[in-house]
């Protein structure tokens, strides 16, 4: 008769590359503790998403403003003040809505990384970089908006620190 297995540690199943064990009902959950740079750096992805929410609600709000400048500024006369007027007012929506998606992506895989996932902080790199690009590229930002992006650079940079890499182990294949 074979003997039941001791269950893989949290530690060895992130040298696998793969999550925490899931817990099971009545099951007492096992305390994370992560590296300090990884806890601040989940607070400031809270933060920044927070930031940016709080930077496209501030346009959206004075959308009339930033429209009555484009209509001001327009050169082409085959597009009329109303068309502007109709596709701006839909694109500050949408920005809008996309800030809100971005800032609970930012706070989901955050939380991921928090708890060691290799995965969750690549993630959090490649929605960096799309919005570094709709930042700097698309040019649709502001003071705010660009504070909210620092914010998530420096929790980010955090992430990758020597002495945290550790806490992320790099996933090993297994011969087949």
């Amino acid at each position: 008769m074979s003997t039941p297995e001791e269950p893989e540690s949290d530690d060895q199943r992130r040298a696998k590359g793969l999550p925490p064990a899931p817990a099971l009902p009545g099951d007492e959950v096992p305390v994370i503790d992560p590296p300090k740079p990884v806890q601040v750096s989940f607070w400031l992805w809270v933060a920044s998403g927070v930031v940016f929410i709080i930077g496209y609600v501030l346009m959206f709000v004075a959308r009339n403003q930033l429209i009555d400048q484009l209509i001001k500024n327009n050169t082409d006369t085959s597009v009329s003040a109303d068309q502007i007027r109709s596709g701006m007012t839909v694109m500050f929506a949408v920005v809008l809505v996309g800030a809100v998606s971005f800032a609970a992506l930012y706070v989901l895989f955050a939380w991921k990384a928090r708890q060691g996932t290799r995965s969750a902080r690549t993630v959090l790199t490649v929605l960096m970089a799309i919005t570094l690009v709709f930042q700097l590229a698309v040019q649709f930002a502001s003071i705010v908006t660009l504070l909210a992006t620092v914010i998530g650079l420096v929790g980010l940079l955090l992430m990758y620190l020597p002495n945290v890499n550790p806490y992320f182990p790099k996933v090993t294949r297994r011969p087949r």
